[in-house]
């Protein structure tokens, strides 16, 4: 019998979806993404070839868990990997929130000695965390007013610089640091993995931002722009909380106001 053809996904193969990701088939690469996945605690991928995208989202393995939201499992705190600094280049093809892109290109983009050094030898990955760990209603989502970065490294040489600085910070502020040998081989043994602290920013340092206006998928889809006085949501009156949450700060309206 002849082996089946695959099915043409004209979609994907036009790149009229999943267009202008990136293919990750180094090996080395695969290892990192997979340790990464294991500490979101997921299981490793099998494939030997897969594409993805700023966020480090990839369709394929996707596909191959049976589940979109790998790296987004409440739609909220979204997941994150970053194997390369040319992600940044990369559009976000899968997210609950339209300005997933924009904080990582502004992650990326203000942290990018780091990026450029951790990438070398290690694989980034953590949450854009929010104040609220799920949305239930629209006031979970009013409250979310800043986002920030956790950010973690597989082989924790973020871990490692930190503690390099600090032995740094001791050898200069204790006069006798110098003659504890266990300690000066310490510095060398991070050293070696950390590379020259001085030169090399390892750790991320903006990692905190807000944005003003975005669209989210919860409740069928909301718009929420901020303002100095006023807060707008547009979104379907169903949404629980519509017109209740905060009704002194935000202006309510319906988004099947347009089809009338």
């Amino acid at each position: 019998m002849k082996p089946t053809a695959k099915k043409p996904d004209l979609l994907r193969d036009n790149e009229l979806i999943y267009g202008r990701l990136l293919a990750v088939d180094e090996p080395h690469l695969i290892q990192r993404y997979n340790k990464a996945l294991v500490a979101f605690g997921l299981e490793p991928t099998r494939l030997k070839s897969f594409q993805i995208d700023r966020t480090g989202f990839s369709p394929e393995i996707a596909e191959e868990c049976g589940d979109f939201d790998y790296l987004d499992p409440n739609e909220v705190n979204r997941r994150f990997i970053i194997l390369t600094p040319s992600q940044i280049d990369l559009p976000v093809v899968h997210t609950a929130f339209s300005n997933t892109s924009q904080l990582m290109f502004e992650f990326m983009s203000k942290n990018q000695r780091a990026i450029d050094a951790l990438t070398i030898k290690d694989v980034i990955y953590g949450e854009i965390e929010d104040s609220v760990p799920k949305v239930n209603d629209i006031e979970d989502l009013l409250s979310i007013n800043q986002v920030e970065f956790k950010v973690l490294s597989a082989e924790d040489v973020l871990g490692k610089a930190a503690e390099l600085g600090r032995l740094v910070d001791r050898l200069k502020q204790e006069p006798d640091a110098w003659r504890d040998n266990a300690m000066l081989q310490r510095m060398v043994d991070l050293a070696k993995i950390c590379g020259d602290i001085r030169e090399n920013a390892l750790v991320p340092d903006q990692v905190i931002f807000r944005h003003n206006a975005y669209w989210t998928s919860h409740f069928g889809g909301l718009y929420v722009f901020v303002d100095p006085d006023m807060t707008t949501v547009i979104c379907d009156p169903a949404a629980p909380g519509f017109r209740r949450s905060r009704p002194w700060q935000v202006s309510y309206l319906s988004i099947n106001d347009a089809d009338k």
